[in-house]
């Protein structure tokens, strides 16, 4: 971790998980997906999970992340019960501590998280306790959806890694490497000066392939008069950015050169709808008129953009008809595109984060080719 980043504030977060109980009507909310863990407590480990409770937090975690957890929780000044123990000890220490509720109380599993059969075996484990286990759902990705001052640096740090990466191997698509041999390049770039790890598989697809939005880089060479589209980002202290930019190798033609210059105008319309109070769907529609009008409507084949953070996908989705509003403090991709399986495909993405008269782009490569 980059100690230079500011503090994050982790402490205030579990009570405003608990305010949030009694509208989903619950009493007490299990939390098991690991990244919603780690968002409540600064917890980085493989196994741990916590229950959160009018009274309290129980963390339960086993053997090889005791000393990590009761650091880690310290330094996110997170007061909790901390348990280590084998999988039997942990469902004692859940059973002991849902024991102290009221008779009838209702326990929230995060149903986006829990596989049928783990609530099969939480209804067996917790038999023995007067209490309904009900799902719950985004519970505390809602609460993630807004980022405080020290996520946004770590994802603008994460994205000013990128950036620099980028600068530093993009020369070498005039040299004809492969698409997997440039996406190693690009990742290794991004280590080197200092990301934490990928955010994602690095996507490269020249020619024909940048036609599919999520090709996967092959062994094709990169060849003059290729489009090629390069979707890649960078992880810091758990949070990502993500960044798409589109360069012609060599020498295009007339339609490769107007896809270019739609999608740049798509995408910056796109990002000049995003504001405090505007809908998703209303950014989504910025970009869509553009590239309608330019008669490739069916040729933009996915969404506009998605929220980052401690995943590289999670809310808001910026989509078609979408009627979130936006907040202030919100991180999210607008990412228009257009695919023509003749000529490849055209994608240009920045990260943005969300403020109350506009927003600002966190992506700082600039939008231009050489097209």
């Amino acid at each position: 971790m980059d100690h230079a980043l500011p503090p994050m504030d982790v402490s205030s977060r579990v009570e405003r998980l608990r305010s949030t109980l009694t509208d989903a009507k619950v009493d007490a909310l299990l939390v098991t997906n690991l990244t919603n863990v780690r968002y409540l407590t600064g917890f980085t480990g493989t196994a741990g999970r916590l229950l959160v409770d009018a009274d309290g937090v129980l963390f339960v975690t086993d053997g090889r992340y005791g000393e990590q957890a009761t650091a880690q929780l310290a330094d996110s000044s997170v007061t909790a019960q901390i348990e280590v123990a084998g999988a039997a000890g942990q469902t004692s220490a859940l059973v002991a501590r849902l024991g102290r509720l009221a008779g009838g109380s209702r326990l929230g599993l995060e149903a986006q998280s829990v596989t049928w059969a783990a609530q099969r075996d939480y209804l067996d484990a917790f038999e023995s306790v007067d209490l309904k286990v009900v799902p719950t759902r985004s519970l505390v990705e809602k609460l993630r959806e807004v980022k405080d001052l020290g996520e946004v640096a770590r994802i603008e740090s994460a994205a000013a890694l990128a950036d620099a990466a980028l600068e530093q191997v993009r020369s070498q698509l005039d040299d004809g490497p492969t698409e997997v041999e440039f996406g190693l390049e690009l990742d290794t770039a991004m280590r080197r000066l200092g990301a934490d790890d990928i955010s994602f598989e690095t996507i490269v697809a020249s020619g024909p392939n940048g036609s599919r939005p999520h090709h996967r880089p092959g062994p094709r060479p990169i060849r003059d008069g290729d489009l090629v589209v390069i979707d890649f980002g960078a992880l810091v202290d758990g949070y990502h950015s993500d960044m798409t930019r589109t360069v012609l190798v060599g020498e295009g033609n007339e339609t490769q050169r107007r896809m270019y210059q739609v999608v740049r105008d798509s995408q910056a319309a796109g990002v000049a709808a995003v504001r405090a109070g505007a809908t998703t769907g209303e950014v989504d529609k910025a970009c869509r008129e553009v590239i309608a009008d330019a008669g490739w409507a069916d040729a933009f084949l996915h969404s506009t953009g998605h929220g980052v953070g401690l995943d590289i996908h999670e809310a808001p989705s910026v989509a078609e008809g979408g009627t979130i509003e936006l907040a202030e403090g919100q991180v999210v991709t607008v990412e228009p595109g257009v695919y023509l399986p003749d000529h490849g495909g055209v994608r240009i993405e920045d990260t943005v984060v969300v403020t109350g008269s506009g927003c600002r782009v966190l992506t700082t490569t600039h939008r231009e080719s050489n097209i």
